[in-house]
């Protein structure tokens, strides 16, 4: 009997990795059937597989229950396909009835056991009667689970001011806490609308480069602090720290400068950060 392997495995391109055991011989791109909390699902082999020993492991994981067959491929391209009846089916069902959701995906478990409806709403809904209804429908387990403006964009996907396509939707498996104090940091103007991304929260990208700005302004003065400028005292008043300038406030008005053209105590502003001071 082969060795028990750490397979990591996801379900969508941009989602979550989920690990689980196996023995079976697969290699990274592979697909495989596995039994989840909603049931039987179809997921992706997204690193080659490791062994368990390698990790010190406190609960048990599921087993991967087999490499997926051709039926298994085209049982699932054939649920994408019924799932997107399912959803108009359902937008009718609920447009007869007095609740406040807006449904935005509709996925089958790959044995068509269960099916799930995804929506978003700023109320609680009550649908035990909707889910009668549904129940009689599809004929099968019914699940509707509430998400937020987020996982909404990431479902639906889109283009970013960036004119990409939505991060969310294709290469972020999780979503970071993201907070005003960052876009701060890279001294953007703090204007809801032109730091919000398409589900109307806070842009995900300002994450990606708040370390590098945290690092970069150690070399900097703090802006109010005073520096000398070509002998004279002079008042930093802004920082452009990707261009490595600083602009100062001085008797002959105001002015950008390099960041070598000043001097100041650097022990009263580099190294620090969040107020303390940083160890190396």
């Amino acid at each position: 009997m082969e060795e028990l392997k750490l397979a990591s495995v996801k379900f969508k391109s941009a989602g979550k990795v989920y690990y689980f055991s196996t023995n079976h011989h697969l290699e990274k791109g592979d697909f495989v059937v596995v039994e989840t909390a909603r049931g039987l699902e179809l997921g992706e082999i997204s690193q080659e597989l490791k062994s368990i020993e390698e990790f010190n492991l406190d609960t048990e994981l599921k087993k991967i229950l087999r490499k997926a067959s051709k039926k298994d491929l085209e049982n699932y391209q054939k649920n994408l396909y019924d799932a997107k009846q399912a959803l108009v089916t359902c937008k009718e069902i609920v447009s007869r009835y007095d609740v406040n959701m807006q449904l935005t995906n509709c996925e089958y478990t790959l044995d068509k056991a269960k099916i799930i409806f995804m929506y978003t709403s700023d109320d609680r809904v009550d649908f035990r009667e909707l889910l009668k209804e549904l129940a009689v429908v599809f004929k099968c387990r019914i699940e509707l689970r509430q998400i937020g403006p987020r996982d909404k964009a990431k479902v639906i996907g889109g283009i970013g001011t960036c004119g990409l396509p939505l991060c969310c939707s294709t290469l972020l498996g999780e979503f970071n806490g993201v907070s005003i104090n960052m876009a701060k940091n890279q001294m953007l103007a703090i204007n809801i609308d032109k730091i919000s991304g398409a589900c109307g929260r806070l842009l995900c990208c300002l994450k990606y480069e708040d370390e590098v700005y945290s690092i970069e302004k150690e070399r900097f003065p703090k802006i109010g602090s005073h520096v000398i400028y070509q002998g004279a005292d002079a008042k930093v008043t802004g920082l452009n720290v990707i261009n490595d300038l600083v602009k100062i406030e001085n008797k002959n008005g105001i002015v950008f400068v390099r960041l070598d053209e000043i001097k100041f105590d650097k022990s009263n502003h580099a190294g620090k950060k969040n107020g303390k001071q940083r160890s190396r």
